[in-house]
């Protein structure tokens, strides 16, 4: 499935604001087998002083911006076209969970996809005795380690509801457990707390997932979003698997990678400083519009 994405982040500021220093995560990356980035750029209005390209620790392309002068908004525009390609179809060839850690312990790589970075607590995700609990309760011996994370996916979606009020970008996974609501970081942050428990490792995707209107009206612009979702590893020949349970479905070409990281922190689409005072609006209106 070819894709055209379109991505606005908008920031209005109560006072102008100065010295500002970011970093941008928004362009979809490259994954082989998974999607290809045919053709992407990143705007930023004002234009910065400073910019740069690079790619972090997990591989996820960044764009670093400085910025000097005095601005009361900043924009920052994302264009890209990209080709998601369906996964494979592949029988369950992950091992029961007694039989993961000795796969773990084969396992010296510390590279970038290396699943020793998501198996304990990050930044964002300590460990929460509830989750843990609640995650000790759906898992069973007999179980591979892709048929528990399904498990898990399935009942957080079942026992948790969808509300974009209820929680902020700053909720922790014990706020929102306690809840029962949230959004797709939530949903997400949860069940990598609770597959981790299980010492299985799991990781956050950052992304766009393209959404279908009710039947008989016509699509919005802009009514997509970023969302989030769960990767988990299914061993040495499984590998990594993918998992929304915002939707309870496996990540298949709706949803187009954006960035791997350990938590929400590790793929936030703008992070930085800046000289200023006052309050800050936020605004974002994406695009996910299949072209083929």
């Amino acid at each position: 499935m070819l894709y055209d994405i379109s991505l606005k982040i908008t920031y209005g500021y109560e006072a102008p604001v100065s010295g500002g220093r970011h970093l941008v995560r928004v362009l979809p990356v490259s994954i082989p087998g998974r999607q290809r980035l045919v053709a992407g750029s990143v705007t930023c209005q004002p234009v910065p002083f400073e910019r740069r390209e690079g790619r972090d620790f997990f591989a996820n392309p960044t764009t670093s911006i400085l910025f000097r002068s005095v601005h009361d908004h900043l924009v920052i525009r994302m264009q890209a076209r990209v080709q998601a390609e369906a996964p494979a179809l592949t029988a369950d060839l992950s091992p029961p969970l007694g039989g993961l850690a000795p796969e773990l312990a084969a396992c010296w790589s510390v590279d970038a996809e290396s699943p020793h970075h998501f198996l304990g607590p990050s930044p964002l995700l300590p460990a929460v005795p509830e989750i843990a609990a609640y995650a000790r309760a759906i898992a069973r011996n007999t179980m591979t380690v892709e048929q528990i994370g399904a498990a898990v996916c399935d009942r957080i979606h079942r026992d948790f509801a969808y509300d974009s009020e209820a929680t902020t970008v700053n909720t922790t996974p014990a706020e929102a457990f306690d809840l029962k609501r949230g959004v797709c970081q939530d949903f997400a942050h949860v069940m990598i707390v609770a597959l981790r428990s299980l010492g299985i490792p799991a990781g956050y995707v950052s992304g766009f997932l393209r959404t279908l209107p009710p039947p008989g009206q016509e699509r919005l612009e802009g009514a997509d979003a970023m969302h989030a979702w769960v990767r988990f590893w299914c061993g040495t020949t499984g590998g990594w698997m993918e998992l929304d349970p915002t939707n309870n479905i496996p990540a298949g070409t709706d949803h187009i990678v954006v960035g791997h990281g350990r938590d929400y922190g590790d793929v936030a689409p703008v992070i930085g400083v800046l000289k200023g005072y006052g309050r800050h609006t936020t605004e974002q209106a994406v695009d996910v519009v299949p072209v083929g």
